[in-house]
């Protein structure tokens, strides 16, 4: 077993922070020296990562380990020229998410250089990680044709390199996630309904409000059910959620509105009937497992890595056409109501830490063996 192991987040976003927290927690018989640096600057955080860990933290990370782990947002490349004593520890980097997949804002400027980044990162590692089989796939899948794009002097096989090193361990969750509380005493008897993503344009808020319009056609202008709108929202919100906001509102549907605390909010998942998802972005889907952990019953598109979770049988289709989606999101809610009482739970209790993290236990093992050698 690795004894010393440096962890570096690049883009410390809060998926990244309980991954690297909960291997902390529960792999407590390894000593882990974390790095992280802020969510912000996009751009400029995957391409200067590596300057700022340099210049900012060179003691730390020329201090004696024996593995490293970093997230794929860490440019490994670049720092390891930086910080040559790195060079020499066995690595594996930690894939979220990946660039050639991420769904691109109308905002956002057209750049190969964040796939670049993440490409070379990943010839640079031992090990490849992913938390979920399409998150993998489509970094393959993107990576050749990055590969095929570019003008001259490629070489061969290195899809097939990195491939040998991959493997999928995905975020697990706390094991409190699956002891579920019970309902609050005065909730409302109409079905609940929660979305509780981020409030940014990658979760594709107006599927969800043209759904919403489908549905207060069919049932004449009330919903028969509630739907809590929780979530994080940034600076910029996208304007959909005025739109479903007045919506909800005017249909007697409001549940919760925006963003709640910790306790608050597991509380809140336990009184969930149904979880739903929009999302064009959910290379794991974590929201949606906290709310499936905790008893609700997932109404998510056939896409990202939901059909890997729950069968694409239990998807309803998407098109990527906005009028067709919500009409098929809609009629997937309308399938599962009313909710007298709550069908049987999908068990992802493989999920926990208590029975999943062995998985990183081996990893940290297969460092060490590197290490050895």
């Amino acid at each position: 077993m690795s004894d010393r192991v440096l962890l570096l987040s690049g883009y410390d976003a809060a998926s990244h922070q309980r991954w690297r927290q909960g291997l902390a927690r529960y792999l407590n018989d390894v000593e882990f020296t974390q790095l992280a640096l802020p969510p912000r600057h996009f751009s400029w955080r995957i391409r200067g990562n590596s300057l700022s860990f340099a210049g900012l933290h060179r003691d730390t990370l020329c201090d004696s380990y024996q593995a490293l782990i970093a997230t794929s947002m860490v440019d490994l490349s670049s720092l390891r020229g930086m910080v040559p004593e790195l060079a020499q520890l066995p690595t594996a980097l930690y894939f979220h998410e990946n660039q050639f997949a991420y769904p691109k804002s109308d905002r956002a400027h057209a750049s190969v250089e964040p796939q670049i980044v993440t490409l070379y990162s990943a010839l640079c590692a031992d090990q490849l990680v992913f938390n979920t089989a399409f998150n993998c796939d489509s970094f393959f899948s993107g990576t050749e044709q990055l590969l095929r794009r570019l003008p001259d002097l490629v070489p061969s096989g290195l899809v097939d390199v990195m491939r040998e090193r991959a493997r999928v361990i995905p975020v697990l969750l706390e094991d409190d996630c699956f002891n579920r509380p019970a309902r609050s005493a005065n909730i409302e008897q109409r079905a609940q309904l929660i979305w509780n993503h981020r409030w940014e344009y990658d979760k594709n808020p107006a599927l969800l409000l043209r759904a919403l319009e489908c549905l207060l056609v069919h049932f004449g202008g009330e919903l028969p059910f509630v739907l809590h709108v929780a979530g994080q929202s940034f600076r910029n919100v996208p304007q959909e959620f005025a739109a479903i906001h007045n919506l909800l509102t005017n249909a007697k549907a409001l549940g919760q509105w925006g963003f709640l605390p910790a306790g608050q909010y597991r509380q809140l998942l336990a009184d969930s009937d149904v979880v739903l998802s929009s999302a064009d972005h959910d290379f794991q889907g974590l929201s949606v497992l906290e709310a499936v952990a905790a008893g609700a019953t997932p109404i998510v598109p056939a896409r990202q890595a939901y059909p890997e979770w729950f069968g694409a049988e239990v998807c309803y289709p998407v098109k990527g056409e906005l009028e067709a989606d919500g009409q098929a999101f809609a009629e997937a809610i309308i399938a599962q109501l009313p909710f007298a009482s709550r069908p049987p739970g999908i068990d992802l209790s493989r999920l926990q830490w208590s029975r999943g993290g062995g998985q990183y236990r081996q990893l940290l093992l297969d460092l060490a063996a590197l290490h050895r050698r």
